[in-house]
């Protein structure tokens, strides 16, 4: 099984994808007003309108409402991305730390509240441990 997409729900898709767009430096691909994708080599981040819940079963997924889940990037530089995002992102959770398990972390919020992390991976076994993943 291949992980293929993460898909984040909201009230303002153009929003959410000019922040995506921002902080990865990706360009979205849009299907509709209702959808766009930011497309990696390693994956996927899909932002859909509210609109199209009802598509999938209506009530299912709630926008702006996430307290569990992490989009997390995988960056060449954090501190990097962090200098990048300092005067446009509004909520920085946490400053670059490195973590206990090797990579250095910069974690923030988007404009819906979820949590976004970016990390870079700093020591041997991290580094070793994202090395087949394509930047």
């Amino acid at each position: 099984m291949n992980l293929v997409s993460i898909r984040v729900i909201t009230d303002d898709v153009a929003r959410l994808v000019r922040f995506y767009e921002r902080a990865t430096g990706l360009r979205a691909a849009w299907a509709t007003e209702d959808f766009a994708e930011l497309r990696s080599p390693s994956g996927t981040l899909a932002i859909g309108s509210t609109r199209t819940v009802p598509l999938f079963a209506p009530g299912s997924a709630h926008p702006a409402d996430n307290r569990s889940v992490i989009v997390e990037f995988l960056v060449d530089d954090v501190d990097a991305v962090h200098r990048d995002l300092t005067e446009w992102v509004a909520d920085f959770v946490k400053e670059p730390t490195t973590m206990p398990w090797g990579n250095r972390a910069l974690l923030v919020r988007d404009p819906d509240g979820n949590l976004v992390n970016f990390f870079t991976p700093v020591t041997p076994a991290a580094v070793e441990k994202f090395a087949d993943v394509a930047r």
